[in-house]
């Protein structure tokens, strides 16, 4: 039931902006459009702006804001605030939830499909306490039993007809616990500083989906710098950093015989396997290179050996994963994978470098060369890991995980370079 679809439009009621309603109006505008300028966020422009109803006498019960994103895992956030609780509560949604028979059968979804049909702004108001032909939606009956006589929710799209780039919009409920619900003031009061309330939540909308973007396709640090205005070509710096070059063995004959949908598959997979052992030491993920990853973990000279220790600690954890993973493969029917790995660890120059309208944040240096040839040397030598003597000597290997494995020639590199790779009784 939409009851209200084909009512008019309720019109602001304002006969003088002298009265009490006219000057909270022009407060609560001030003070949204102040605390967008300066960069407020989502959680304290939500929470402030509810305060300030209670304070001007909206007998406000509970109160929802919700916004779409831009992120491989979430499709939104939203806060939650609540009167008797004095608190607002932040969520994220998953993009699972949207299949949901809850999330489906909400007036939020209602809202945001009839946005998507073309209407512009759509709202609704349901008097809770007149019936349970206006309880149509069955959170509105949770309410109802919960206290709440009146339900106002709208939406207000970004763009001229959602722009993507920014989500779809934002969409607000709020509900009232007083007899009678929401005065005609209060709704006017509502109705009247909403859309400067959104444009301060856009404002911060649009710095969360940058952010998250950024940090999606270049990494925590590199995404973090890039946002911070590290954008100037040829803007580098020189780094001490333990050098991660992993690749898939074999992935041209796996990808020739494979659907595409199989490919993308394992490479999600094996990704995901090598980033995680890397996430929680701080490692960073640099370039997925087809087949392959290159990643860093940065350290000050006093900590080479620890960080070069954990290094050596995350490949060990992939490479239990990878047997994991295969061992559920086979489960599956599939072929096993495997996966080469070198470390290495050098100076590298870190910024900048590419056209003057297209960038890529990198790492350049003799050091990535000689990581990416290192790790060609696996398969050959009947190893998954190796590294370089810098890295063994680095990491002070008080385990002996590492022996020696003779001296090599590197395509490109002029010198021939001692590998080391694990000792038989090393377990991984």
């Amino acid at each position: 039931m939409e009851a209200n679809v084909s009512a008019p439009r309720p019109q602001l009621a304002v006969r003088s902006f002298d009265g009490p309603l006219g000057r909270n109006i022009i407060e609560t505008h001030i003070w949204a459009v102040r605390e967008g300028l300066r960069g407020a966020s989502a959680y304290d422009l939500f929470d402030g702006y509810c305060q300030r109803l209670v304070i001007h006498g909206v007998p406000l019960w509970r109160a929802h804001a919700a916004m779409e994103t831009l992120h491989p895992q979430w499709s939104g956030y939203g806060y939650t605030w609540r009167r008797d609780l004095n608190a607002i509560q932040p969520e994220q949604y998953a993009r699972s939830d949207l299949a949901g028979p809850e999330w489906l059968g909400s007036p939020m979804y209602d809202l945001i499909r009839r946005a998507h049909d073309g209407e512009d702004d759509p709202w609704m108001r349901r008097r809770l306490e007149a019936g349970a032909e206006q309880r149509d939606f069955a959170v509105l009956d949770k309410f109802f039993q919960q206290g709440a006589t009146d339900y106002f929710a709208q939406l207000f799209t970004f763009g001229d007809s959602g722009d993507p780039s920014q989500g779809t919009g934002i969409v607000y409920s709020f509900a009232a616990d007083r007899g009678g619900g929401f005065h005609d003031d209060d709704m006017t009061l509502l109705q009247a500083t909403l859309p400067a309330l959104s444009l301060a939540m856009k404002a911060h909308a649009s710095h969360v989906i940058a952010s998250a973007l950024l940090r999606t396709y270049l990494g925590e640090e590199t995404g973090r710098r890039v946002h911070a205005g590290a954008i100037e070509r040829g803007s580098v710096e020189t780094i001490h950093a333990v050098l991660w070059f992993a690749d898939i063995r074999g992935f041209t004959p796996i990808s020739d015989s494979s659907p595409g949908p199989v490919v993308i598959e394992l490479l999600n997979s094996v990704f995901e396997v090598l980033a995680a052992t890397l996430r929680s030491r701080g490692g960073e993920v640099l370039k997925f290179l087809g087949d392959g990853m290159l990643a860093t973990l940065s350290f000050a000279e006093a900590d080479r050996a620890k960080t070069c220790r954990a290094a050596l600690d995350a490949a060990a954890e992939t490479m239990q994963a990878l047997a994991d993973l295969n061992a559920a493969r086979a489960e599956a029917g599939l072929a096993a994978v495997t996966v080469d790995l070198a470390l290495h660890v050098g100076d590298v120059l870190y910024g900048n470098v590419g056209a003057a309208d297209r960038l890529d944040f990198t790492v350049v240096g003799p050091a990535v060369n000689e990581v990416a040839r290192i790790e060609a040397l696996c398969e050959p030598l009947g190893q998954t890991l190796l590294t370089s003597a810098e890295f063994a000597a680095a990491a002070n290997d008080a385990d002996n995980r590492l022996v020696s494995l003779g001296r090599y020639n590197l395509r490109g590199v002029r010198e021939t370079k001692e590998i080391f790779g694990l000792a038989s009784s090393a377990a991984l």
